[in-house]
């Protein structure tokens, strides 16, 4: 499912229109990305959290030229699921 198809399933359930859907998806992702942005945590309960990773740098190789490189340290997002997520999709 995409973007689209998420804001027509949710706009038929609702009776809403999809520009408001979309509206309200488009914010809902913007909050996310905020507060992973600055570090915090984005918890549903029953669904899930997103947070924010460190992955450690690493010592990687170039497969063009098979030179080793140093890749640096970095953040990266991620998303533990929750308890009825897990038992959902079971």
């Amino acid at each position: 499912m995409n973007k689209t198809e998420l804001v027509s399933n949710i706009a038929e359930k609702s009776g809403l229109t999809k520009k408001d859907v979309e509206t309200v998806v488009n914010g809902l992702l913007d909050e996310i990305t905020g507060a992973l942005s600055s570090g915090d945590k984005v918890q549903f309960v029953g669904f899930g959290t997103f947070e924010t990773r460190k992955r450690a740098s690493r010592s990687g190789r170039n497969p063009q030229t098979g030179k080793e490189i140093q890749i640096p340290e970095t953040t990266v997002p991620a998303f533990k699921a929750g308890n009825k997520l897990k038992e959902a999709v079971k």
